[in-house]
């Protein structure tokens, strides 16, 4: 293989630009040439596609965001599109492509693997929701993220005596809103996988405040219901002063934690040694802290489950 390309999709997230550094520094190490494509499956259509080398990725495991930038592309969901893209792949030579991203960039990945492309997947994505991996990059920085801010918070929750729900991202997977309710100590975790009770909601928050507790952090995965009408129904319920903080997209920025660093690039490493070896249409993951690589249709096909283990424990942890 003489030359490779790689590309990020869909939303950012942490760690990104340290697996296009690994790719990149990899495929040199073992003389293959590195084609850098901007705003992922667009710029892949356009032919908006740069050679890249050693200095290309100096400076940036450090970095959030993504230095190749993203966008979301529904013309490369249409065959005209895919035959655009498959064209540009030919005219600039590459031979191989690593697509980091989430759920939507594999299906991409998949389908330039159908129609003959090598194509190996990254799981770049802060929502853990590909299930076939124990993490993927991004998530951890993003949980730090939101446990900064879920400290700041209760700060000035305590100071006032209030209820503060704090709604964070995962509208399909509750990942976020559980693990940094488990690291932050919430009273109460809503998840798209478990339904709640409301009236057990509020009961909790009386029980606290009755015992002289001075706070309670509600942890709110996005979409299930409306943040503002939750904490004015809790706050008729109780009588306990409640606000709303939406940490929308600054979960998506920052620079990533040495976790996601490391995780990164092991994984761009793989993903080239993976094409040098002929392999396409491969995932890959980290299970027990270890890599591996499965089918890109296999692992596309299983099914997220929820940890209600860590579910439980929150409840236990929180009366």
């Amino acid at each position: 293989m003489k030359t490779i390309g790689v590309l990020t999709s869909g939303g950012d997230a942490p760690g990104m630009n340290a697996a296009i550094r690994a790719v990149v520094r990899t495929a040199i190490y073992n003389g293959i040439k590195v084609m850098g494509i901007q705003q992922g499956y667009n710029g892949l259509i356009n032919g908006n596609i740069k050679e890249m080398d050693l200095s290309s990725v100096g400076d940036i495991i450090h970095r959030g965001g993504t230095i190749l930038r993203t966008a979301r592309c529904e013309e490369f969901k249409t065959e005209e599109g895919r035959q655009k893209a498959l064209t540009v792949l030919k005219v600039f030579g590459i031979e191989g492509l690593v697509v980091i991203g989430g759920d939507g960039s594999f299906q991409g990945a998949q389908k330039l693997s159908h129609a003959g492309i090598k194509t190996i997947g990254i799981p770049g994505t802060i929502d853990n929701d590909l299930a076939y991996t124990d993490y993927t990059i991004g998530f951890d920085t993003a949980l730090n993220t939101v446990l900064d801010s879920v400290s700041k918070i209760r700060d000035t929750s305590a100071s006032h005596g209030r209820a503060n729900i704090i709604e964070v991202m995962g509208r399909h997977c509750g990942d976020i809103a559980l693990y940094s309710g488990l690291a932050g100590g919430a009273e109460s975790i809503i998840v798209p996988e478990e339904d709640f009770d409301i009236d057990s909601i509020c009961k909790k928050l009386i029980q606290g405040k009755n015992r002289g507790k001075l706070h309670s952090i509600i942890m709110l995965a996005e979409g299930i219901g409306n943040a503002f009408e939750l904490g004015k129904e809790i706050e008729e319920k109780t009588g306990i002063e409640t606000r709303v903080t939406i940490l929308g997209h600054v979960q998506r920025g920052g620079s990533p934690t040495a976790f996601d660093r490391i995780l990164a690039s092991r994984m761009g490493a793989r993903a080239v040694e993976l094409l040098i070896e002929g392999k396409s249409g491969r995932a890959i993951g980290i299970r027990n802290n270890k890599l591996v690589d499965m089918d890109i249709d296999e692992a596309l096909e299983m099914e997220k489950k929820f940890d209600k283990d860590i579910y439980e424990l929150t409840k236990i942890l929180s009366i």
